[in-house]
Parts: structure tokens; sequence; C-alpha cells
């Protein structure tokens, strides 16, 4: 059935990757993980990813279609069969009745009460392999799920467009569009998978954003985030964050980490910080930002608001070190996924303390 290393094992991570592309968002706050069944001579059999919560996981999925061909087969998942009976039962269970003989999994659960499938699939006979394609998975659907597991805390990532020259707006504020309508249409399909965007006030009061994810024809998606409005004050009720579209929330306070913990105790997984550069710059200054997104547009403006505001550097010794994950083209535009250097800030709510009230806003 070949090595760790054989390179159909690997193919076949990949495709259960790209299954678990599919629910991502789906199955919040559950995690999205995706599995392939081969059967004995190595052909896939079954392909699966988890359903929302409440249905089967990408194991018993994949295991449903492919039968009787399971037995004797490899499964190939994202993420660690879990051992532990919840809305479902064990994974490890389903594989075990099913003749399953070989797991293979790329990042091992750091549930403590799901954890230690592996185990109990080694101890049963099967032959467990880890940590196949590990970083590539980590770095997919699992990135916020893994986040908000290990820290308690919502994993958050900063998204920003802007000119090559940094700016986000011309000089008399006019914005539309700095960024291709290729890269618009990538942060609608993102907007879809995250469980809550963020904006500060002021960027409602000047920008009357919608904050929905949509198709190109401007139609909402079938799932939309909770839109989360950050300040004191009010918010218009012509504003179109009250349109009905989606539900809002608005936070009457200015602290990143009470922004986190309300969001935590909405079972928020995934986080897209949207707002400006005041927002932005809290966030970074708190240490609650874990991934930076940006999409540069080549073009040049020369004067206008920067992408980030006040972040708490006031020396180059104190700059915010980023580790570039990825960098590639968005139609015309160049995107960068970065990381913090030195892993991801905990953020973890109660950090800091509570302050202020929250208030739904056309909530249905």
């Amino acid at each position: 059935m070949g090595t760790a290393e054989d390179p159909a094992l690997r193919a076949a991570m990949v495709r259960a990757l790209a299954a678990s592309v599919e629910v991502h968002g789906a199955t919040s706050p559950n995690p999205p993980v995706g599995c392939v069944l081969l059967d004995a001579a190595g052909e896939v059999v079954g392909i699966g990813a988890t359903r929302p919560p409440g249905g089967p996981h990408a194991e018993v999925v994949a295991l449903r279609a492919a039968g009787e061909r399971a037995r004797g087969g490899t499964a190939v998942v994202t993420l660690e069969p879990c051992a532990h009976q919840g809305r479902t039962p064990p994974c490890t269970d389903a594989l075990l009745a099913a003749g399953v003989v070989r797991v293979v999994h790329a990042v091992a659960d750091p549930t403590p009460q799901a954890a230690g499938g592996a185990e109990v699939l080694r101890a049963a006979g099967v032959d467990v392999v880890g940590r196949i394609e590990e970083q590539r998975v980590a770095r997919g659907p699992l990135r916020a799920w893994l986040h908000r597991t290990r820290t308690g805390s919502p994993h958050v990532t900063w998204k920003f467009a802007a000119s090559l020259d940094g700016r986000v707006a011309a000089a008399d504020g006019t914005s539309r569009w700095i960024s291709s309508a290729e890269s618009r249409g990538e942060v609608h399909r993102m907007r879809r998978t995250v469980d809550a965007i963020v904006v500060g006030r002021g960027t409602v009061l000047a920008d009357d954003p919608q904050l929905t994810a949509r198709a190109e024809d401007g139609t909402p998606l079938d799932r939309q985030p909770l839109r989360v409005v950050v300040g004191f004050g009010e918010i218009p009720a012509n504003a179109r964050v009250r349109d009905g579209t989606a539900p809002t929330l608005h936070l009457r306070t200015r602290d990143p980490r009470d922004v986190l913990a309300a969001l935590a105790e909405r079972d928020a997984v995934d986080v897209l910080i949207e707002g400006g550069p005041r927002l932005a710059g809290a966030f970074l200054a708190a240490g609650c930002v874990h991934r930076v997104l940006a999409y540069l547009a080549p073009t040049l403006l020369g004067a206008g608001p920067a992408a980030l505001a006040d972040a708490g550097v006031t020396t180059i010794t104190e700059a915010m070190r980023l580790r570039v994950e990825e960098a590639t083209m968005s139609g015309p535009d160049l995107r960068i996924s970065a990381v913090p250097v030195g892993g991801e800030p905990a953020g973890g709510p109660g950090a800091g303390a509570r302050s202020g009230t929250e208030e739904p806003v056309g909530e249905r």
C-alpha cells in the first residue's frame, strides 16, 4: 500500500484538502475536514467532507461512499480521526467497523476530548501515519479552527486592498475601485467562509459598506457572516449594515480583546477585519492579528490615507515583522499572505477586561 512518502498518498491528501475547501465555513464551529478512501489496490473509492454541526464527519461520509470497498483499504484524512462521543459517534469506531487497515492524517487533533484517535486505531492493529502534508493542510481551511482550539480565541485575518504605495483611498477619499474585479470576487468568496466581519463605526459612516458575501451579479451567497460594528455612538437607521441581508452586532467598545471575547462567546472561529486604518492599528497593537492578507494594486496614488494607522510602533526596532507565506497574483493585483514572525499571538478572550455593551442590530 506504499509508504508515507508514496506520491499516491500525498495526492490523496491533496484531494482530501480540496474536499475540505468545499465545506469551509459550513461546518463552523466544527473543523472542516476532508477524507479520501483508497481500496486495497490504492484506487479512490470514496471522498467525503464534514457536514454541518450535527451531521456526519468526513470519514463517515467517505466510508458511506466507499461501501464494502473500504475493507482492507486506507483512509486519508486532513485531521486525526476523533475518538470521542459527541453529537456523532467516534470516527475511530466507524473506521474499525469498516475494516480500514491504514489511516493517514495530516494534522493531530489538539482538542483534549477528541484527541487520541491515532492511539486508539494503533491499539486495534491499524497502521497509522501522521504529518503527511501537515503544513499545507494547517494553512488551509483548518487554520482558524486550529488556532481557536489551541487558544480559545477566534483567528483574525486583517484584509486590506491598497495601491502599490500603500494608500487605501485617494486624497479626496475616493476608493472604488483600487483592487481588481478578480480580487473583489476572491474577497466575497472568503467572506462566505468566515464567521464574522469586523469594521469600525467610522467606516460605516464614511463608506456605508454592506459587508455581505455576494456573487458577481450582486446577489447574496448562501452563507453570510455576522457583521460586527465596533465603536461608540449610533449606527444610522439607513446604514446598509442594517439591511437584514445578514445579522449585525454593534459592540460599544474599542478594545480588540473585548471584541474577540464577545465573538468567542458566539462560537466564532474565523474573523475578518475589514475596518479602516485605525481599527487595524488597534488590533495589531493588541497582538490580535494572526494573518495579514494584502491585495496590492499596480496603482500609485501619492497621497491619501495609508492602510495602517497607529499600531504602537515608534521606532524601526519596534517594527512588526511578518513571514510571507504566499505571494501570488489575483488578476492584475499582487496578493500577499503573511503571519507574524515567531508564531501567532495568542490574543485569547479574557486577556483584557470586558467593557462597553453589545447590541444586536436586526438579528433574526
